[in-house]
């Protein structure tokens, strides 16, 4: 049976200033590519990046997987004020919409432990941050464990948002958490691929198709404007330039093997096909 791969959305837009996320942009860079990306991934004056926050449920292999967990819902996030307290609901329904319900999925993986990528891996009950998908095993970096817990016994405030504490160490106390590695199969045709570089030992789910291999690359690109400017990294990167490195190669390999990439933060259809354009890329 053919994997299936859907998209579920926690958020579908939100906007950050283009020299926020990009500190070294420069607007003239990109200027002349305002048809293929305002005003889905661009606001038209060019000052705003837009993105989405979405997981994608992937059936493959006899199992039901879903690649990161978005915001979620009730966390505490004083210093974000859109993920504060947050009520939406979406995530679960979008997957209800599938015919699925919680209990369904078999595997979560992380691929990286950020607040924006973990948020639904628990939910509130009576009180209680408890595992959202109880029957999952969540496939994690056990290197980025340590490292946010180290920082959070060195600090007297909730580190990564308070993401540590209500979205990755309920899992890991529920003896949930799967701790994997670069080149590990997690099932049939679906494999961790490494891509450092946005943390320390950022992930990507690479998966076998017929019809060519997806990748689900996390935040090892943001947004479409990285095609034109592979060079641009995040503000949110913890190695700027092992990131710029790890995005030019993946970008180099999806164009050359036909790699449908599956990014978090990209809006519309989600996912695409690159091809080489000069010294950078594009859209297939």
């Amino acid at each position: 049976m053919e994997p299936v791969i859907r998209p579920l959305i926690d958020e579908d837009c939100f906007e950050i200033g283009l020299n926020h996320i990009f500190p070294m942009a420069d607007a003239a860079r990109i200027a002349g590519e305002e048809s293929w990306l305002c005003p889905d991934h661009l606001d038209p004056a060019m000052e705003k990046v837009r993105l989405g926050m979405k997981s994608w449920l992937v059936r493959a292999g006899g199992r039901t997987i879903l690649v990161d967990t978005c915001i979620g819902q009730h966390k505490e996030r004083p210093r974000h004020a859109a993920w504060h307290r947050r009520g939406s609901d979406r995530l679960l329904r979008d997957l209800a919409a599938e015919g699925l319900a919680p209990n369904d999925i078999d595997l979560v993986l992380c691929t990286h432990l950020h607040a924006d990528h973990v948020g639904w891996n628990t939910r509130l009950e009576d009180g209680r941050w408890v595992p959202t998908f109880p029957r999952a095993r969540y496939a994690m970096s056990r290197r980025e464990v340590g490292d946010w817990r180290a920082l959070a016994a060195a600090s007297d405030v909730p580190v990564n948002h308070g993401a540590f504490e209500d979205s990755i160490l309920p899992v890991v106390d529920h003896g949930l958490a799967l701790y994997v590695t670069a080149g590990d199969e997690l099932a049939e045709g679906v494999t961790v691929e490494a891509l450092p570089g946005h943390t320390v030992e950022h992930f990507g789910l690479h998966l076998h198709r017929r019809e060519g291999a997806a990748l689900f690359c996390g935040d090892a690109i943001h947004s479409p404007i990285q095609l034109r400017v592979p060079e641009w990294t995040s503000a949110f990167c913890g190695d700027p330039d092992l990131a710029v490195a790890t995005r030019i190669a993946m970008l180099d390999r999806a164009a050359e093997e036909g790699i449908e990439l599956y990014p978090a933060h990209f809006r519309g259809a989600g996912s695409l096909r690159v091809r080489r354009d000069g010294n950078a890329f594009g859209p297939a």
